[in-house]
């Protein structure tokens, strides 16, 4: 497996996020790719040494987890942000949702930043499960644990320090009302 890195420079400009940090972030990204493909390999080739039942491809294992999950967590971060955002659609099928379960978009908003001001380091993600048909804004400690089976990532903020401590330094409520602000609603609700 050879995963390719998305390119992101069309955010360079982001109102609220400096071109330091976008550019730090997205170097960051670039090292959970290259990650993902050297820990894909060394599987391969442990698989193909017949060496699965080792200690070391067993970490390797639990390991791809992490580096995966932080390849397509940025992916999915990255691409809800736009330089031109627009409010969400209350009549889309996303603005209902939200709406029926949360009573407004600002009942909801209010409770999405309040996860993100949860002491510590992770991902607030807003998720969508089809079963139940339901809209759960969720905190996840790391790329690869806390994430609800089966539910569907739509919206994605990122919360570990290298997001937003070259510009808020520790106001992250500052960077929350940045991170609101350039918002790609399209981008969410067509990911439900």
């Amino acid at each position: 497996m050879s995963y390719q890195a998305q390119d992101f420079q069309a955010l360079i400009g982001l109102p609220g996020f400096s071109d330091q940090l976008l550019t730090n972030h997205f170097t960051l990204y670039q090292g959970y790719v290259t990650n993902t493909n050297k820990v894909s390999d060394e599987l391969a080739q442990l698989a193909s040494d017949g060496q699965t039942a080792t200690p070391h491809f067993a970490e390797l294992k639990r390991r791809f987890g992490w580096e995966w999950n932080g390849v397509r967590l940025h992916e999915l971060y990255f691409s809800n942000l736009t330089k031109t955002p627009a409010p969400l659609d209350t009549n889309s099928n996303l603005g209902q949702k939200i709406i029926a379960q949360f009573g407004s978009i600002e009942n909801w908003q209010a409770q999405f930043k309040a996860t993100g001001t949860i002491r510590g380091i992770g991902w607030v993600i807003l998720y969508y499960d089809e079963s139940t048909d339901t809209l759960t804004n969720t905190w996840i400690n790391e790329h690869d644990g806390g994430h609800l089976a089966g539910a569907k990532p739509l919206l994605i903020m990122d919360v570990f320090e290298h997001a937003f401590m070259v510009d808020y330094g520790l106001k992250r409520a500052d960077y929350l009302d940045a991170f609101m602000a350039a918002i790609n609603w399209q981008a969410v609700s067509n990911r439900l």
